[in-house]
C-alpha cells in the first residue's frame, strides 16, 4: 500500500490516514503543498495504491489540459478518498469518468456525532448523495425541532448509539444550540431519501434571506465552478436595503484570466442559464485567491465580514 496525502497533517484526516497506513506497514507519500500536475506526477512515481483528496483539488486537476491529464500512468491507484466539503455533481461525475469507480466518498465531522459512506457504484445511481449511514442515524429536523418525512429538506441531526460527549471550547451556548434531546448537528441541512441516502443542500449558517427567500450558495457555487475562467468561487449575502440581502459572488479567476465588468456579465448570465434567476448573484467582484486553507475549508466569513463593516452593518 503506498498511500498519497496531498492535503496538509496539521488536518486531522490525513494526519490519522499517514498514521494508519505507517502502522500497517504501508507507505505514505506526503505533499509539502498541492499542485495538480505534482499530484498525478507522484501516483505515477511512486505507483500509489491509495488517496484522500478534497473536492476543490479534484476541480483544479479537472481544469488540467488534455495533454497533462492524460499524460501520467494512473493504473496503480486504487481508492481515492475524498470528503471535508461538498463536491459538485459534475465534478464527481468527472472524476469517476476519469479516474473510474474508484473514489469512496464518507461525510463526518469533528465532533464526532456520526457519519456516512458511499462508493462510486452507489454514488453514480444516486448522483449527489453521501452516503448512507456508518455510525449514528440520521434525523432531519425543521427549525420547530419536528421530525420530518423522507424527501424533506431540514437540519441534519445524528442519533449514535454511544455518542462521545464534546461541547465547543469556552462556548455552551454553541454547545447547546447543536444538541436536540440525545441528537446533534454540525449545522448541516439536507434531506434522507426513501433508501436512507443523505443528500447535503448547504450549511445552516451560509443561508441567505433575501426577501424573504431562503438562499443556498452550493447551488450558487456549482453552477459559476463550471465556467473555464472560474478558478475558485465563493456565494455569500450581502447588505440589500430593499430585501435584507442579495446573492454576492467573488470568483478566483483562472490562470491567464483578469477580472472585468464584461467577464462579471458573462458569469452571471452564464449563472441564469442552469439556477433560477432569483438565486443568481446580482454582482461578481474578483480576488487574485480565496482565503482557502490547503484542506479545502473555504474562510468565506473572511469575505462575508469585510462587504458587511463596509456597509456599517455586522
Amino acid at each position: 500500500m503506498v498511500y498519497l496525502s496531498p492535503a496538509p497533517l496539521y488536518h486531522a484526516a490525513p494526519l490519522v490516514f499517514c498514521y494508519g497506513v505507517q502502522r500497517l506497514g504501508g507507505t505514505a507519500v506526503a505533499m509539502e503543498h498541492f499542485e495538480p500536475a505534482s499530484a498525478l506526477q507522484l501516483i505515477e512515481r511512486y505507483r500509489v495504491t491509495h488517496s484522500q483528496w478534497v473536492p476543490t483539488m479534484f476541480i483544479r486537476m479537472l481544469k488540467l489540459s488534455e495533454r497533462e491529464r492524460i499524460r501520467y500512468d494512473l493504473s496503480s491507484h486504487r481508492v481515492a478518498v475524498h470528503a471535508a466539503a461538498p463536491c459538485p455533481v459534475h465534478v464527481k461525475a468527472a472524476m469517476i469518468e476519469w479516474w473510474g469507480p474508484i473514489l469512496f466518498e464518507y461525510y463526518a465531522a469533528t465532533e464526532g456525532v456520526g457519519s456516512t459512506f458511499v462508493t462510486s457504484e452507489e454514488w453514480l445511481k444516486k448522483p449527489g448523495t453521501v452516503g448512507r449511514c456508518v455510525t449514528g442515524r440520521i434525523h432531519i429536523v425543521d427549525d420547530d425541532g419536528r421530525e420530518l418525512q423522507p424527501g424533506e429538506e431540514g437540519i441534519v441531526y445524528f442519533e449514535a448509539a454511544a455518542v462521545r460527549p464534546f461541547e465547543y471550547h469556552n462556548d455552551p451556548e454553541k454547545t447547546a444550540e447543536a444538541r436536540l434531546g440525545d441528537w446533534w448537528t454540525t449545522g448541516d441541512v439536507g434531506y434522507v431519501d426513501e433508501d436512507g441516502y443523505l443528500f447535503l443542500t448547504d450549511r445552516k449558517a451560509n443561508m441567505i434571506i433575501s426577501g424573504g427567500v431562503n438562499i443556498y450558495p452550493r447551488e450558487i457555487e456549482d453552477a459559476l465552478i463550471q465556467h473555464p475562467a472560474v478558478a475558485d468561487v465563493a456565494v455569500f449575502g450581502v447588505p440589500n436595503e430593499d430585501f435584507g440581502e442579495e446573492v454576492k459572488a467573488v470568483v478566483e479567476p483562472a490562470d491567464g484570466v483578469t477580472g472585468s465588468p464584461e467577464l462579471e456579465q458573462e458569469l452571471i448570465d452564464f449563472c441564469r442559464e442552469r439556477i433560477a434567476r432569483f438565486k443568481c448573484p446580482r454582482s461578481i467582484d474578483f480576488e487574485p485567491q480565496l482565503p482557502r486553507l490547503p484542506t479545502g475549508k473555504l474562510y468565506k466569513r473572511i469575505l462575508k465580514e469585510r462587504y458587511w463593516a463596509d456597509a456599517g452593518r455586522t
